[in-house]
Order: structure tokens, then C-alpha cells, then sequence
């Protein structure tokens, strides 16, 4: 048995392990305090500061309560994480009464840390970049399409075929038949601009 700083003890742990057997470190009572805490509803406790190592190889050091009246014993949650031991005998001889009334109180009534739940998206893929129809209106455009569909398709077509390619690409600007860009619309033919507009209009308007 091993006697480190005030009233500190520690103790071998045997530890079974899948390659064998191997001997730790247990939890370490750091410091023992003189001060005894009476709670509100009459519980006294006994106080002491205990510490260990983690997985990471720092202690991590808490306070425990020890009934002497009756009740449960208590701990608090982590109270400090310290790089060694040294450090956490340390931190437990700085501890004052009001400190340990307060980590009392934090062993009474625990903070419960509800699970968090995975943020998702709530789309496969980003916006679609939207280009800016400048300077383009229906005051722009030669015709409204819509207007002369309902005349007939045939009429409608007509028009179109008198109108030459720069004013087929406004009229697609203006009324917004497509999700094209001017670039692309203005290296298209005037027969596949006429068809752009006539299938727009027959899927989007119903002729009576």
C-alpha cells in the first residue's frame, strides 16, 4: 500500500484483459476533508475528493459524499481534468466550503443531457444558379405568346416564323419559357427556338 499527499491512498487494481492479466491504477482518494455538509432535509455528509486516469492518460477528479446519517452516497460529475496526478492532488487542496456545497447540489440533482439527434438535409442537391433576365420584359418581346396560342397554334406559328431569331430568343426571355441562359438560347436555330416556345406553351396553357 502506497501513501500519496494528504490522507490519499492507492490501491492495485487487477484487471482482466484479453491478452492476460495486467495491474492499473483504481480511483484515488485525493484529499479528505474536515468540513462536514448537512443538506437541507437534514442529511450530513463526510466529503472527499477522488481522481483517475482516463483513457487519454489525464485524471479526471470528482467529489464524493459519504453519508453519516443516512441516505445515499453521492458523487459529483467530473469536476476537473488534470495532465497527471500531481495536478489533481493539487486542484483537491484548493477546494473551498462553498466549492463543495456546490458540487453537493450538482450530485443531487444531475444535469441530464438529452441525446441529440443527427441533423439531416432536407434536400438531395444546392439550389439551381438562377440567371438574371436583364434588360428583358414582355415590352421587350415582339408578341405575347399566350395571347396568340389561344388564336390556334397554327397562327401562333405563323408569327413566330415571321420574327427573326433574336426576337424569338426575347420573347423566351420575357414570358420566361425556359430555364436556358441567353447564351445558350442565342446559339440555337429559329426552328428550334419556335419549337422551345410552342412546347412550353402547349404543356403550360389549354385551348378551349
Amino acid at each position: 500500500m502506497n501513501t500519496w499527499g494528504p490522507n490519499a491512498v492507492t490501491v492495485p487494481d487487477l484487471r482482466i484483459l484479453q491478452g492476460g492479466i495486467q495491474w492499473g491504477c483504481m480511483a484515488d482518494v485525493l484529499m479528505e476533508f474536515d468540513e462536514q455538509l448537512q443538506t437541507n432535509d437534514g442529511f450530513l455528509y463526510a466529503v472527499q475528493a477522488c481522481g483517475a486516469p482516463n483513457s487519454a492518460g489525464l485524471w479526471e477528479g470528482w467529489i464524493e459524499f459519504i453519508p453519516l446519517n443516512g441516505g445515499p452516497t453521492l458523487r459529483s460529475p467530473r469536476e476537473t481534468t488534470q495532465p497527471n496526478r500531481a495536478d489533481a492532488e493539487y486542484w483537491a487542496t484548493g477546494l473551498s466550503a462553498i466549492y463543495l456545497e456546490g458540487a453537493l447540489g450538482r450530485a443531487r440533482s444531475p444535469i441530464v443531457r438529452q441525446p441529440t439527434v443527427p441533423a439531416e438535409p432536407l434536400f438531395d442537391e444546392p439550389a439551381p444558379v438562377l440567371v438574371a433576365r436583364k434588360g428583358i420584359s414582355s415590352a421587350d418581346a415582339a408578341l405575347d405568346p399566350f395571347s396568340v396560342y389561344e388564336k390556334g397554334e397554327v397562327i401562333l406559328r405563323q408569327r413566330l416564323d415571321a420574327l427573326s431569331s433574336w426576337h424569338l430568343v426575347n420573347i423566351i426571355l420575357a414570358y420566361e419559357l425556359s430555364a436556358e441562359p441567353a447564351a445558350v438560347l442565342n446559339k440555337m436555330s429559329a426552328d428550334a427556338l419556335i419549337e422551345l416556345i410552342v412546347a412550353h406553351l402547349r404543356e403550360n396553357t389549354r385551348l378551349e
